[in-house]
Formats: C-alpha cells, structure tokens, sequence
C-alpha cells in the first residue's frame, strides 16, 4: 500500500506585533491580534496556527503568555485544537465581512471600461553588451534554485494537467491554485487582508506596472514618483502620455514634504514607490512616512502604485510589512515578483487589488496574452503549498546575507572614497562617490575594462533636463 506524503501545513511565518510599551498584558494582546486577523479576513477559518513554542520564539516572550493566549482564544471559541495536529481558527467561525478600510471595489479606481484606438509606443530600452563584469540593480543566482524540486513539480503538474485536460484556456487571471496561494502567503506573512478574486497573475512586476498604468491613465492627474526611481516603470507611464513629477527622496525614502507641495498645486492620480527596498538607493521608506503617505492618499484622493519586488530578500528578523497591509481604504494597488525567488526567467509576478480593479486587469490581459503558462503556475503553486518554497527562500537568504556582508568587506578596503549604506536587504549596493567625480568617465573607463557599471547621477542628470 502506497504510503501518503505528509505535507506541512504551516509553510508561512505568521506576522504579529506586540507592544512591549503599553500597559496591556502581551498574552492579551497577542489574544487580540489573532482576533483582528480573523475579522479583518487575514485568518480565515480553518487556517493552521504555528505551534506555541514557534510563537514563543517568533515573538521573543515567555512561552507560557502564548499558552495563555490560547487558551483564552480556545475557550472564547476562536480556535479550536486537533490532537496530534495543532490549534486551528475556528472552522465553526463565519466568514468576517471585511472592513471597509481594506481592499474593497468602493475605492477612488476609474473602474469603467476605456476605449482606445491602437497607438505606438517606444520605450528607450537600455541594451546590455558583453562584458567581463557587469555591476546591474541586482540580479538573483539562479545557481541556487533547487532545480530538482522543481522540475518534478513541473512534471507533476504536466501530468496532472494533461489527465484533467487543465491545458485548454483558463482564466486569465491566472491559475485558482496558485492565486490562492499566493493569498495565503500574503495573509499570514504579510499581515494583508486579502482574497484570491483580488490576486492577478502577470509576467513579472513590469507588466503589473504597465497594466496599471494603462488602467489608470484616464484617470485626471500626474503620476508622482522619485528622482531616482525605477525607469522601466517611469518609460511604462510616459507610453501613455502621463505627465510625470518628481520628488527628493533621503535615508527615510521619498520626502511627503515635496509630494504634500505638488498635491497641493495640481491633481495627483498615482505615487509609485518602492517602498521596502528603494530602487536604487536601497532606503526603506520609514513608518512615520507610510503613515503620512497613505494619510495624504486619502485627502487627495491619488492611488498608490506599491512595487515590492523583492520583498522576500530581507536580512533582519521581521522586515516592515507592506503598505498594502495597513488601512488603506481600497487606495493601494500592490506588485510582487516570484520570478527573483526563483528565476526571471519564469516570468511570475502578482498584482493585488480591488476585485474590480483585477477584472480590468484580467480583461486587458485578454487582448494581449490570453493567460501565463499554466504548467509553470500549477508548479509554482505546489512549491508554495508544500513548504519547498519557504525553504528555498530560507536557504538562499543565508547565502545572499554572506554575499551582502562580502561585497561590503571588499568595498570598503578596494573603494575607500565611496560612502554607503549597508542595507538591510536586497540584492545591491548604493554607492555615492564626491560629486567632482566625472561619473560618465568612470563609465567610459570601465568599459574598456570589459566592467558594465549602472550609474544614478546619469538618470538624475536626464531628470532635470526633462524638469528644465
């Protein structure tokens, strides 16, 4: 007899934060953040609790106020325990309707259907030439994908597949299970309020930003973003006409001072940011401005384009969830990848919005693609449920730290004139040289090297000349 496969079923670290500063007890507190994961929809009923010793050491409290915490969540009849399984969320819970200030179709989204005629866009893709050394945004080490794990998931998910005739077209958005998945993930590791009708599959974050920004340019207003930003993103605005403003930007990220002075002289209808690790300067926008920018989202009533591309490569213990994880009122529209954990050249990512808003998104998606590959996403979804991947983040996290706290090492004794941040994340560094320094030289020089080096001050510089 076929003996069967024991699958994990907690695969995501559940995200709670305690206040060790106020007076309430930390078992009371942590009774009530499990309370408001389930009425908020982060915790649904049936969603498996880590054990009380994995909270303990999570949380860094005394594993006796989590044992106290579940009892009390016991006895009030939030959870519910199964021998030799663990503590589950009350499957006799109802399904919480969720909140008006989580993501919801009532938000400020121009969710009627635009027509265009077909138009012609060139964007100024960089090309990359052959070089000995090339210095990029940071590109992860396919090297490390367990491709083993991963190609019998693939002919797993090819056989099954082809028996249930699962390869005809199907919906657009993408695969359930994988959405589903991915909805999970997000709920408990990401503390977001979210449904599987509010994840869209895409190529990649790129093409999350372009359906975006295509959604949205009817909407009256500019897009507001950083000086240094992410350009593919800047060329994906301007290819629909959008007016763009910049902002200065600093340690704590982009400055709400100057984004305060454009809304209040003109109409905003979208922020992009990059919010956990600032592309390219690496700064993480600070909570104090998280608050402030989601405040100034709903008094001016402009729509957040959060790019978390690399969410996953976080160093510290317990990076800072998403803006998308706090009262947003419907007015973020958030944008991850699965291709840097893996490989780009799988060509995964996901948008997460409005119900409405991902139904635009599926029906644009349509006209241009049909659906992603189906295979891939059946493949992916398995690695998600099973655990493979959560390992495989683990594994490769402890190498690119190594790597990180290498570069810094030979940085330091090779490039003593360049200033730095060490990240708390990421896969680069920002280095700032004097600004008597010929940067378009340096590059020049390099490449006669064979060395490809990605500059700032040149994007900064054609910035100001569009500003002028």
């Amino acid at each position: 007899m076929k003996k069967e496969k024991v699958v994990s079923l907690r695969n995501w670290h559940l995200s709670i934060s305690l206040d060790r500063e106020i007076a309430v007890s930390l078992h009371l507190q942590l009774v009530q953040a499990v309370i408001n994961g389930v009425q908020k929809g982060r915790l649904l009923p049936g969603t498996p609790l880590p054990g009380t010793r994995k909270i303990s050491d999570d949380l860094g409290i005394n594993r006796k106020a989590v044992v106290q915490a579940f009892e009390e969540l016991l006895a009030q009849g939030w959870i519910e325990t199964q021998p030799r399984r663990g503590s589950f969320i009350s499957k006799k819970l109802p399904l919480f309707e969720r909140s008006e200030v989580t993501l919801q179709d009532q938000a400020p989204f121009p969710l009627s259907l635009t027509e265009s005629g077909l138009e012609e866009y060139a964007l100024s893709v960089t090309s990359v030439t052959p070089s000995k050394l090339r210095f990029s945004d940071g590109v992860p080490d396919t090297r490390l994908v367990p491709f083993d794990v991963l190609s019998r998931a693939f002919r797993r998910a090819l056989l099954i597949s082809s028996r249930a005739n699962r390869l005809a077209y199907d919906d657009a958005k993408g695969s359930e299970s994988l959405r589903t998945a991915i909805a999970e993930m997000l709920r408990l590791e990401r503390g977001m309020s979210v449904t599987t009708e509010q994840v869209c599959l895409v190529r990649g974050s790129q093409m999350g930003i372009y359906l975006s920004a295509k959604l949205l340019s009817k909407h009256a207003g500019c897009v507001v973003m950083e000086k240094l930003s992410y350009p593919p993103a800047r060329e994906a605005f301007e290819s629909f006409g959008l007016d763009i403003s910049y902002v200065e930007q600093d340690d704590d990220g982009m400055s709400l001072d100057a984004l305060t002075k454009i809304c209040e002289r003109r109409e905003v209808s979208m922020v992009y940011t990059t919010p956990h690790h600032q592309f390219p300067t690496t700064s993480m926008l600070s909570l104090e401005r998280r608050i402030r920018l989601l405040a100034l989202s709903e008094k001016y009533n402009f729509i957040i384009i959060e790019d978390d591309y690399d969410h996953e490569f976080h160093f510290s213990h317990k990076p800072m969830l998403p803006l998308a994880s706090m009262e947003t009122a419907g007015r973020v529209i958030h944008i991850g990848s699965l291709s840097k954990i893996l490989a780009p050249g799988l060509r995964l990512g996901y948008m997460v919005a409005p119900e409405g808003f991902i139904q635009r998104c599926g029906q644009e998606i349509l006209l241009i693609d049909r659906q992603g590959n189906a295979v891939t996403e059946l493949a992916v979804a398995e690695l998600m449920r099973n655990g493979e991947m959560k390992r495989h983040i683990r594994r490769a996290l402890k190498i690119y730290q190594q790597r990180r706290d290498h570069a810094v090492e030979r940085v330091r004794k090779i490039l003593p004139m360049a200033q730095f941040t060490i990240p708390a994340g990421g896969l680069a560094l920002w280095l700032r040289f004097d600004k008597t320094l010929d940067m378009s030289k340096l590059q020049k020089d390099a490449k006669v090297l064979g060395v490809s080096v990605l500059l700032g001050d040149l994007f900064l510089e054609k910035v100001r000349k569009l500003m002028d």
